[in-house]
């Protein structure tokens, strides 16, 4: 039996026995309960008495040491799920039931990308947010890439170096690339609030590319010209460990974009 299962299990019998909450998990009141479930199971996490890996009780059990309905439970797990928090698996085995997660980046991806979306956050805060993480990250690539993460970015280069490339190929493997820049510097809270950002702004970038048109200073194969001697700069600069040179390439890249994005809003 799991510990984290028999410290729950332990908990709800002493209650039946003495008829008092337990220690770890007391029943919560029932107004609001989905939104009381949750606190209580955060607070569980935040505490250090539920760790990354360790499974949660079964559905039923748990809505019986917390003296709530079944379906408040089953609310409060989806709104984790969704918060990349935990990961839910059916059926039975090893990898079934409900697991406190440490994979949280696809979360906050999903995340930014909606906030983004409803303007909770202004474009320029977003920029600059971006170049201030995207800095940090690329000077730690410069000392800590190792050279499978230089051969991940020539690959993206190399990529979007193709010639009969299309927009939203190239939007992706750009993506792609700032991952790349920011999980070579081996911090991965950085890397994964870096990445989060990026992915967040993905369809806004991708909107102003296809709103560029085919020809002029403007046009979309000039800018792609443009992109690209970035890109290439950028990753010699990293490839030679130069931080300095590295961080003031990629904000003059990221900036120099984002001001046909702030022109097109």
């Amino acid at each position: 039996m799991a510990e984290p299962t028999r410290r729950l299990k332990d908990a709800a019998a002493s209650e039946l026995d003495d008829g008092r909450p337990s220690e770890d998990w007391a029943p919560v009141s029932r107004v609001r309960t989905y939104e009381l479930v949750l606190q209580s199971i955060e607070t569980q996490i935040v505490s250090g008495a539920l760790r990354a890996g360790e499974r949660l009780p079964p559905e039923r059990e748990l809505a019986v040491l917390l003296g709530v309905s079944r379906p408040a439970v089953r609310e409060a797990l989806r709104v984790l799920e969704a918060q990349g928090a935990i990961r839910s698996q059916v059926g039975k085995g090893p990898d079934s039931g409900t697991t406190i997660d440490r994979v949280p980046s696809g979360a906050l991806g999903r995340l930014l990308r909606l906030h983004v979306a409803l303007g909770s956050f202004p474009l320029q805060d977003v920029i600059d947010t971006r170049v201030a993480l995207e800095r940090s990250s690329v000077v730690l690539a410069c000392r800590n890439a190792r050279p499978q993460d230089l051969a991940r970015m020539r690959e993206d280069i190399e990529a979007m170096d193709d010639p009969d490339i299309d927009r939203e190929t190239f939007n992706q493997i750009d993506t792609d690339f700032h991952v790349a820049l920011a999980d070579a510097g081996g911090n991965r809270l950085m890397s994964d609030v870096t990445g989060a950002i990026r992915e967040s702004v993905k369809m806004p970038i991708l909107a102003t590319m296809n709103g560029m048109p085919e020809t002029g200073k403007r046009g979309w194969p000039r800018i792609l010209e443009g992109l690209r001697a970035d890109h290439h700069a950028i990753f010699t600069a990293v490839e030679a460990g130069d931080g300095e040179q590295a961080a003031a390439r990629l904000e003059a890249h990221i900036r120099g974009f984002s001001a046909h994005m702030t022109t097109a809003t």
